[in-house]
């Protein structure tokens, strides 16, 4: 099966993709999108690349770790790294995977998914995960700025004003989607090239052209689903893919650096199957954690005692 198809193409010729939509897949396959390379100009940045085709900085940095990220140079090949599983549990509404800096839309009126790169809490200001829903969505918004943040501001000789105005100084944008958890939304940015990282104090951050886009889709009372799930497991073509992103600080903290979660998810997706994963091959994955989705070997055992 090939993996990585090649594209060689100059960014400077094409426009922003303004999110990417994927089809469904057929019942019991998890697997959308794909992983291709292109060539890169001398002047393009990782984070040019990466608002060009609608992915994240850091998801970008994970899947060419051998790639300066800052000046690939003229003609570098780079991994695009636009395939992805799923994520686990109900295809309904909105669901944010902390861990891979991505939002995934399920409209009710179509079968597909939308998905959009995001920027989240910095360490010190998680994003927290949890249920919640669309409450309110408003154009030009002020930001009424939180004692915490005001604080800090001050503290660092920077002061903000109680209450930032509307335009381009203002770091929500120009849309502001509301969600039930107290203080958090999901809204533009006047930094757009901070999508992709761990950069806001909690707040969930969209490209600009993207956050006016979803702004449109979604509805108040949509279902948002936000997790921390690192690792992911699903099926393409009877083939079983792994998908493992570098595990947020957070997550370590709480769970150790270990993989558990990852074997778990495997051993789910087998379900009866009789086949077993090369956990040799999976402790591969585990270790370049490039957060591309990888088709894992299973092989078949034998059930057939030897001798008389």
């Amino acid at each position: 099966m090939k993996l990585i198809s090649t594209i060689l193409l100059s960014l400077s010729s094409l426009g922003l993709v303004h999110a990417v939509t994927f089809d469904l897949p057929p019942e019991g396959d998890d697997v959308v999108g794909q992983t291709f390379k292109l060539s890169t100009r001398y002047e393009e940045t990782f984070s040019d690349i990466a608002r060009t085709y609608d992915i994240g900085y850091r998801q970008m940095v994970a899947a060419n770790p051998d790639v300066d990220a800052w000046l690939p140079g003229e003609g570098s090949e780079v991994v695009m790294p636009q395939q992805y599983i799923l994520p686990p549990g109900p295809r309904k509404g909105v669901i944010i995977n902390l861990a891979e800096l991505r939002l995934y839309y399920f409209p009710d009126d179509r079968p597909v998914v939308i998905t959009y790169p995001i920027g989240i809490g910095r360490e010190g200001w998680s994003t927290p995960t949890g249920e919640t829903r669309v409450i309110g969505k408003k154009k030009d918004p002020s930001w009424t700025v939180p004692e915490s943040i005001l604080q800090e501001h001050e503290n660092d000789g920077n002061p903000l004003p109680a209450v930032v105005l509307p335009g381009p100084d203002n770091p929500l944008g120009n849309r502001a989607i509301y969600l039930g958890m107290n203080g958090y939304l999901l809204h533009g940015t006047n930094k757009p090239y901070g999508v992709g990282m761990r950069v806001s104090h909690g707040c969930i951050r969209l490209y600009p052209e993207n956050v006016e886009r979803f702004f449109e889709e979604v509805e108040v009372g949509v279902p948002v689903r936000i997790i921390n799930v690192p690792f992911k497991a699903g099926w393409l073509n009877d083939e079983l893919f792994v998908q493992v992103h570098p595990p947020l600080q957070e997550y370590i903290e709480e769970r150790g650096n270990n993989y558990t979660e990852l074997v778990d998810a495997v051993i789910g997706k087998l379900g009866e199957d009789k086949r077993r994963p090369d956990w040799d091959q999976l402790h591969s994955f585990i270790k370049e954690k490039t957060g591309i989705p990888m088709p894992l070997y299973l092989w078949q055992e034998n059930t057939v005692a030897e001798g008389g």
